[in-house]
């Protein structure tokens, strides 16, 4: 059997120097999507350190059972993969970090956001330095170290002159999405990993962070929220066509969130002179799980363009989520839309209130109407707007007016 190659992550660095700052980092992630092979190669060069996997049965049961006991045994840096499965082991790690200020003694892994188990919450504040590692980025795969989102805020649109045309340049590589196993498959092997994917996820990982007794109406709650990716979602919406009760969809949607199945964007809310629509977008965090998920293939996505738009979307958005995790000032991500339906799908926005806007078009041809709620934008924040892009399937970069431009999709990564 051939493995993968193996292929290096932007965030090491990241995670290295936070090793080398914090008395330990925890790295959270989706299954799958490569936490464990990047802490494997950190615990082997950069940070020399013991590896302990809570997936192996008798050390997740020595960890739950004896955690003091199982900490105490540890005797110089770790990395304890799949913590989420042995909670109680936080309160022992708390004891230890509590004793000693040395650097980077741990490095954990998780693949449920552990800020939203009670237990490992309270034990972790103050003490534990946070990474998030998303499936790989279309940069990382074809190894090249995007930038687009500094060149943003630089004032700056990627100079693209002959790119591939149409959606059919894209498709195949959206349907295949970022995780390392769902790479160079045939589409039918694709289907096999994702169907085994989601059934491991919910047949083992969500009993870690949530007690669900009805697993098959979370899937079949995923399953929609696939369906509304990139779409304004309200709970009350999807409990209709789930019939049940509203509370439960906003609880179950929590949960798929802290598995990192799917994301949300929130409302951007500033006072532009109008009323802002504020309910959140849902996205699924991987294109190719979402594609799976609609029983969609790279021929669906360029025959129809009115499907393609929420996966094209739904793709650059994820990308963008990955992007600033390395980006030299991190953004937050927002989404906007008005009363007026002018809408900006995502928008970026650094501390200092600096502010791009990026709009996704699946067409090869770009208009000036394509511009409105970027154009609003620049209008009303005036020098805080740094850029505004629609990202399209054409063949070049072109100016749309002073600080807009159309960016070929390739320029996300070029």
């Amino acid at each position: 059997m051939v493995s993968a190659p193996f292929i290096d992550r932007h965030l090491r660095p990241t995670v290295v120097e936070a090793l080398g700052e914090a008395r330990a980092v925890c790295l959270l992630g989706a299954r799958q999507a490569g936490k464990s092979t990047l802490a494997r190669a950190i615990a082997s060069r950069e940070h020399p350190a013991e590896y302990l996997t809570l997936d192996d049965e008798a050390t997740r049961r020595s960890a739950r059972e004896d955690p003091t006991g199982f900490i105490a045994r540890i005797s110089r840096s770790a990395v304890i993969d799949e913590v989420q499965r042995a909670p109680d082991l936080m309160l022992a790690i708390k004891e230890r970090l509590d004793t000693s200020n040395e650097r980077g003694q741990f490095l954990l892994a998780g693949s449920a956001n552990l800020l939203t188990l009670p237990t490992i919450a309270d034990a972790l504040p103050g003490r534990v330095d946070y990474v998030h590692l998303w499936p790989f980025s279309q940069g990382e795969l074809i190894g090249r170290r995007e930038s687009f989102i500094d060149r943003l805020f630089a004032g700056e649109a990627p100079h693209i002159v002959d790119a591939e045309v149409g959606r059919g340049a894209y498709a195949a590589r959206i349907v295949a999405g970022g995780f390392s196993d769902a790479q160079h498959r045939s589409a039918r092997g694709r289907a096999r990993f994702f169907d085994g994917y989601i059934s491991s996820m919910l047949g083992r990982d969500l009993q870690d962070v949530a007690t669900v007794r009805d697993t098959e109406n979370v899937n079949r709650l995923l399953r929609i929220l696939a369906a509304r990716s990139a779409t304004l979602t309200s709970s009350r919406g999807v409990a209709s066509e789930l019939a049940v009760d509203h509370k439960t969809v906003a609880t179950q949607t929590r949960v798929l969130e802290n598995l990192f199945l799917v994301s949300r964007l929130q409302p951007w809310h500033v006072n532009l002179g109008s009323r802002q629509i504020k309910t959140s977008k849902i996205y699924m965090t991987d294109a190719g799980l979402l594609a799976h998920l609609m029983n969609l293939n790279a021929d669906r996505l360029v025959r129809e363009p009115e499907v393609a738009g929420s996966v094209f979307e739904t793709f650059v958005a994820m990308e963008l989520a990955r992007q600033r995790d390395w980006a030299d000032s991190p953004p937050a991500l927002f989404h906007y839309r008005d009363k007026q339906q002018r809408e900006v799908d995502v928008v970026l926005e650094l501390g200092s209130g600096e502010v791009a806007g990026v709009e996704v078009k699946t067409a090869a041809g770009v208009q000036p109407r394509d511009f409105a709620g970027l154009r609003h934008l620049r209008d009303k924040l005036g020098t805080r707007f740094k850029a505004g892009v629609v990202l399209y399937t054409g063949k070049q970069t072109l100016s749309f007016g002073e600080r807009l431009h159309a960016v070929p999709l390739c320029g996300l990564w070029a």
